[in-house]
């Protein structure tokens, strides 16, 4: 199994290296429990500033809405409902909500502390057909910046990655913010960092367009973040028909 490194100062950066790697050294195997066929490797990429513009790429499926629903469905649990009601197994915010706290008071206690983990993955997981593909989070401060590392035991590089990856951001922002300390190193570990035979064409262009080079980002300060802030009223009002349904 092919074991990848990458590194970038932005998100972008990082993100696009990591498909350019994965594109460039995989396996190709079947994957039966999806009745398809997959591209895959072990990836890390390191984001080293993950607030640094420019952060929105333009090679994941999505746009300013689901971006913020997202970041909204991560960071505030807007949709934890649907576990209550029967609809999904889980969220992440609702794995996370009763540790984020203890996470911040941990890092207070002391700057030197190797113990600030979220631990996602429950039990149950051992008999659901959809167990979560995030598992841990583990948080250092040091010197004064927090700096972040995740893994997923599985990652999706052209659906899932990029949101993951910007929403986690967010995420250590807020902690951060929490804790008093500046914004260190964001670190994505994916044991299982793959593409879908379906989406084989979308990941060759997105590649081409890598490495041909061009306008490939756009800021998220006074453009994207914009547009997210402007898509809330039509996520209120999406969310609140699915708890009237």
């Amino acid at each position: 199994m092919h074991e990848l490194f990458v590194k970038g100062k932005t998100l972008p950066e990082a993100y696009h290296n990591a498909l350019v790697a994965l594109h460039e050294n995989h396996s190709e195997l079947a994957c039966p429990d999806y009745n398809t066929r997959q591209k895959e490797a072990s990836l890390t990429f390191v984001v080293e500033n993950p607030l640094q513009e420019p952060m929105i790429s333009k090679m994941f499926v999505g746009d300013p809405r689901s971006l913020e629903q997202y970041r909204q469905e991560m960071l505030d649990g807007i949709l934890d409902f649907e576990v209550s009601k029967g609809n999904w197994e889980y969220t992440y915010h609702q794995r996370m909500e009763e540790q984020i706290p203890w996470v911040i008071e941990e890092l207070k206690r002391s700057e030197e502390t190797r113990r600030a983990v979220v631990l996602i993955r429950a039990q149950y997981d051992q008999t659901t057909d959809s167990p979560a593909c995030l598992q841990h989070i583990q948080y250092f401060l040091r010197s004064g910046a927090l700096h972040c590392k995740v893994l997923f035991r599985s990652n999706d590089s052209t659906k899932a990655t990029y949101m993951n990856a910007f929403a986690l951001i967010m995420l250590q922002k807020r902690v951060a913010d929490a804790v008093g300390a500046n914004m260190g190193t964001y670190t994505h570990r994916a044991n299982s960092f793959h593409v879908y035979e379906r989406d084989y064409d979308m990941f060759d262009g997105y590649v081409r367009r890598i490495k041909a080079g061009g306008e490939l980002t756009y800021d998220y300060i006074g453009e994207w973040d914009e547009m997210m802030e402007d898509a809330k009223p039509e996520i209120a009002k999406m969310v609140e028909g699915l708890k009237n349904r």
